[in-house]
């Protein structure tokens, strides 16, 4: 009996399990956004021509506004501003100003494999195309936090359970998280072609964490952002 067919791990065919065209380009035109190469086949279609224009005009104004963060970003810059400001660092940590936004369902997904191909393999995971949709397999995977949770001091207090830090140590730790060596920055998509593309990627959510509740309470949300080098995309 073949496992691998009974479990879906064969390569994906071509028009079974392909994401869909539009997204594709849409992953081009991000790409471009943020003068980044792209998937030389979708390049040419006459959508990007269309928004050639536009994507030039985008492009210019980021540049013009490089050193300015998003309400969301400028929240956690001015906490880390605020929390860092008694320690002798020669800079705070901060954060990327240019980021690749996944702000469409399946813009990850598509990121994590090559627009050429079925399969990824880097120093830290290995990623597939298969009939359900993507397996990731990283080098090291954790299932536990047990014994290295660890909180930096100068906050609330923190319970027994957890390993307390100073400051300096979350300080060392955000600037080295945030100074990724270039080649983690490659994106898996264009992995297969000549022109490789690097970027940071960042994603916001706001799950729910109070329902709304009609004449006692209105719905509350909170904000969890994520930032990952481009090799990393299959995290978010």
């Amino acid at each position: 009996m073949d496992f691998k067919k009974q479990l879906g791990l064969e390569p994906a065919t071509a028009a079974a399990v392909r994401d869909d065209h539009s997204l594709l380009e849409y992953v081009n035109l991000k790409l471009t956004s943020i003068g980044q190469p792209t998937c030389g086949e979708l390049s040419n279609s006459r959508f990007s021509e269309l928004s050639q224009s536009l994507l030039e005009s985008y492009q210019e104004k980021s540049r013009l506004l490089a050193d300015y963060l998003p309400p969301s970003d400028q929240r956690i810059q001015s906490f880390l501003d605020e929390y860092f400001s008694d320690l002798d660092l020669f800079e705070i940590p901060h954060l990327p100003n240019q980021t690749l936004i996944l702000d469409r369902h399946g813009l990850a997904r598509t990121l994590s494999l090559p627009a050429k191909g079925d399969h990824f393999s880097s120093d830290i995971v290995d990623s597939y195309r298969i009939q359900q949709g993507v397996l990731h397999n990283p080098k090291s995977d954790r299932r536990t936090t047990k014994g290295v949770f660890h909180i930096a001091e100068g906050g609330l207090p923190i319970p027994n359970d957890k390993k307390a830090v100073p400051q300096l140590a979350a300080a060392r730790l955000i600037a080295k998280a945030l100074n990724a060596p270039e080649k983690l920055t490659e994106l898996p998509y264009l992995a297969n072609q000549d022109n490789t593309a690097k970027a940071w990627l960042s994603l916001l959510l706001r799950p729910v964490v109070v329902p709304e509740v009609v004449g006692f309470c209105q719905q509350k949300t909170m904000e969890v952002r994520f930032f990952a080098p481009g090799n990393l995309v299959s995290n978010l």
